[in-house]
């Protein structure tokens, strides 16, 4: 038996990178999954079984209709995983005012619209689940990361108060802090650097495992807070960042 047996759930930015590694460990452990994405079409490897819904999480309108239409396809809902988001790049001096309510749209106000459009099924539901993709960055002070950290501390600012809500509906809420993902977003940044090679190793080396994170090792800890074995974990989150957040080691002679 899988950790998330007759689960129904709805996963986020599943199309590609830590979305969809969540999607892949979904449904390898038990559970029924629609993906919720921008793309137009689903990804060629898109889990089999799994169901897909074409929405962009900046529009409410899209969202409601989106759930909607995956809570049918379902036929209820347990557990939602609020991976979607986008990356930024810049200072507080360098970043713009588009750039910052273009980010702060999707990845704060985004995971707030799908969770009220899913939150009325989640309430039907006795095994009732939030997951939010927060971020290393929420945590630790990173350079050329402004607008992206301050959104992704807001994600993990909105998973408690989720949770405190929450808790008359029986609905779970936690989060995952990915540290540095080796995911396409990622490889697309490395792409652009000046030395790719070197960008990749600095961004390997400053977690103290001395690697990039997987995106399959954030999935498993994604089914780990939506499954119920964690039904006393609420307003918590699980950093997956190779010690990054907590460990200060001393440097190796």
């Amino acid at each position: 038996m899988g950790q998330l047996d007759g689960i129904k759930a709805v996963v986020t930015g599943g199309a590609s990178g830590i979305g969809l590694a969540i999607a892949a460990a979904f449904v390898a452990e038990g559970a029924s999954v629609v993906v919720l994405d921008r793309a137009a079409e689903p990804p060629a490897d898109l889990p089999a079984g799994a169901g897909y819904v074409c929405a962009d999480i900046a529009d409410d309108s899209a969202v409601r209709g989106a759930v909607a239409a995956a809570v049918d396809r379902l036929g209820g809902l347990d557990v939602l995983a609020n991976n979607a988001g986008i990356g930024a790049q810049g200072t507080v001096e360098t970043a713009t005012d588009d750039e910052w309510h273009r980010v702060l749209d999707v990845n704060v106000v985004g995971t707030a619209r799908v969770s009220r459009a899913a939150w009325p099924y989640l309430r039907q539901s006795d095994r009732a689940a939030v997951v939010n993709t927060a971020s290393i960055a929420a945590t630790a002070g990173l350079p050329q990361r402004a607008i992206y950290s301050a959104s992704k501390g807001a994600v993990l600012s909105l998973t408690r108060a989720m949770a405190a809500d929450g808790m008359a509906d029986g609905i779970r809420v936690n989060a995952v802090n990915p540290g540095t993902a080796d995911t396409p977003w990622v490889g697309r940044l490395l792409d652009n650097a000046p030395d790719p090679a070197a960008e990749r190793a600095a961004l390997a080396a400053r977690q103290p495992h001395g690697r990039l994170v997987s995106a399959a090792e954030i999935a498993h800890a994604v089914v780990y807070l939506a499954s119920p074995l964690a039904g006393s974990t609420t307003g918590a989150e699980i950093a997956v960042d190779g010690g990054m957040a907590g460990l200060r080691l001393r440097p190796q002679s």
